[in-house]
């Protein structure tokens, strides 16, 4: 581009919150030469929660582009190198952000129109934030056969990325990065897999007694709170290292809601307050969102226990993943038809299967009996509904 970048006129990747330490970059708003307002968009990143719109600090003239489209970038890594010819203060470049702003769209599948301007950096610089050394012709390439750049290791000069490397890369079978929604779902899954002492029980519930419009959701919702309410150590928080738990008495549901992405689980917030006509309301908007990516950060946290109506999907029973700190989750299975002593004859019920996995550290047995009891009773009670 011609110009020295100093440090003063960085721009980098700002913190987000909520604890997050990276974002991938899933759409450029602004391309090398452009002028651009304060406030302005300038990317699209998407973290472990959701995609976030970065504007702008300041007005001035984009002078390079630091990152690439679908690469993964620390908090702090440089974003956008603002052109030395402006008469703005750049000192307010580094550190002075606008509020980000969360996306309605999705925008994974967005274009890079940022163009590469010829920038080599080097193989180590791309842990840092910074893209991996490839010549733009390569660039190119990468973008026509699908291969993400920062996870290969150049075989070329000081590690550049060659034309090679990238045909090796897209003969390999079908090994690709996850990303977004997917990445966040393996690393919690795999944390709670280490942290987490599982064990499973299981119950049926009769629900032929229901109305045939009633909301299977909907019930789930209030016989997870019976449950709670009749058990409130399945409600709870609790601290492994520390060996401390709160019972809660506010009821905070995680909404298991599968995605093409992968799994999201917004919170349905105060269930023990709500009715049916609530309940669904709110579940409504839950979903919605979860599946169309509107689902801000907030919406994603403070489940004080989990629900997965995993049986429209298909299964019976399952082992589900308890999330620390929560220490229980309730499964609901597929509706299947069983024949049921009736008098002195036989009949057919519809049966629905119940799941639940509690954390053996802090819930025991007994206590996942009685919530699982409870739950069951409020299930197979027509007046619950």
């Amino acid at each position: 581009m011609g110009e020295d970048m100093n440090e003063a006129l960085i721009f980098r990747l700002p913190d987000l919150g909520e604890g997050l330490q990276d974002a991938e970059i899933v759409a450029w708003h602004v391309a090398e030469g452009d002028h651009v307002a304060a406030d302005q968009p300038v990317v699209s990143v998407e973290t472990d929660k959701a995609v976030v719109e970065i504007p702008a600090p300041r007005s001035g003239r984009i002078g390079k582009l630091l990152g690439a489209l679908h690469e993964r970038l620390p908090i702090g890594a440089p974003l956008v190198a603002f052109a030395a010819d402006e008469g703005a203060d750049p000192g307010s470049v580094v550190g002075d952000l606008s509020p980000p702003v969360i996306l309605v769209p999705d925008l994974r599948t967005a274009t890079n129109t940022s163009g590469d301007g010829g920038s080599r950096v080097t193989s180590e610089d791309a842990g840092k934030g910074r893209r991996p050394r490839a010549a733009p012709a390569v660039r190119a390439l990468a973008t026509e056969l699908g291969v993400d750049l920062t996870t290969l290791t150049g075989t070329g000069p000081d590690g550049e990325i060659t034309r090679g490397d990238l045909r090796a890369a897209a003969s390999s079978p079908g090994m690709v990065p996850l990303r977004g929604i997917r990445h966040a779902m393996a690393l919690r899954m795999a944390e709670a897999g280490a942290a987490v002492v599982p064990a499973t029980v299981t119950e049926e519930a009769d629900i032929e007694a229901w109305p045939p419009t009633t909301a299977i959701l909907v019930r789930l919702v209030a016989a997870l709170v019976a449950g709670c309410q009749a058990e409130p150590a399945l409600n709870a928080t609790y601290d492994g290292p520390r060996l401390t738990r709160r019972l809660n008495t506010d009821v905070h549901i995680g909404i298991a809601v599968d995605t093409e992405d992968g799994l999201l689980v917004p919170v349905l917030r105060n269930a023990h307050g709500l009715d049916p006509a609530g309940t669904q309301a709110a579940l409504n908007t839950l979903k919605d969102a979860a599946r169309t990516r509107r689902v801000p950060p907030d919406a994603l946290r403070g489940a004080t226990i989990s629900l997965s109506n995993f049986g429209p999907l298909g299964g019976l029973h399952a082992a589900l993943v308890v999330v620390p700190p929560q220490v229980a989750i309730l499964g609901a299975g597929r509706i299947v038809t069983r024949i049921v002593a009736e008098g002195l004859g036989f009949t057919e019920h519809r049966i629905l299967p119940l799941s639940l996995t509690f954390d053996h550290r802090a819930v025991s047995g007994g206590e996942a009996a009685r919530f699982l009891t409870a739950v069951k009773a409020s299930m197979e009670n027509p007046a619950d509904g």
